[in-house]
């Protein structure tokens, strides 16, 4: 069955995530050396067949590219020469990294655990390809919505952290 691939790319790390067979729902796969994700996508290719790339596209608060976006267009032409028959989308991935923080609190990992910048961009990954999914299925999305996310190091008066 077809998977859909989402990518949440750094000049580092890539987080990598993957649709179910069904493409309802992301998981969170891997994180990848940038070096060496053009080899990890085509090794993941000879098991699944790959149907579609969904990029996350770095855009500043008015929509435009970011600085980070010309990182990612050199990477989106390596992806395309790599895997000229594969689609790829650009998703906007503005506050991915917060809603992975926040879901890591939430879903009880330690302090310790949440500075493992690996696991950010698996699930990063897993956000952008999710949003991605549902705004497609007309359903509700989990992208954000620039004025509803928390600012996750915000403080109260006291200088510590809200929990």
């Amino acid at each position: 069955m077809d998977r859909i691939i989402g990518i949440d790319y750094g000049r580092k790390r890539v987080g990598v995530a993957v649709s179910d067979p069904l493409g309802i729902f992301a998981s969170a796969l891997d994180t990848v050396q940038s070096a060496k994700i053009i080899d990890y996508l085509k090794s993941f290719s000879e098991k699944e067949n790959i149907s579609l790339f969904v990029v996350g596209y770095p855009v500043n608060m008015d929509g435009t590219p970011s600085e980070a976006a010309m990182d990612v267009d050199v990477f989106l032409k390596r992806l395309e020469k790599a895997f000229p028959s594969v689609p790829v989308v650009k998703e906007d991935e503005r506050f991915t990294s917060v809603l992975a923080h926040r879901a890591m609190i939430d879903g009880g990992m330690k302090a310790s655990g949440r500075k493992d910048k690996s696991s950010v961009d698996r699930i990063s990954a897993a956000i952008i390809l999710q949003g991605y999914m549902d705004r497609m299925s007309g359903g509700s999305s989990f992208a954000p919505d620039p004025d509803m996310v928390p600012d996750s190091r915000a403080r109260n008066v006291t200088g510590k952290r809200k929990r």
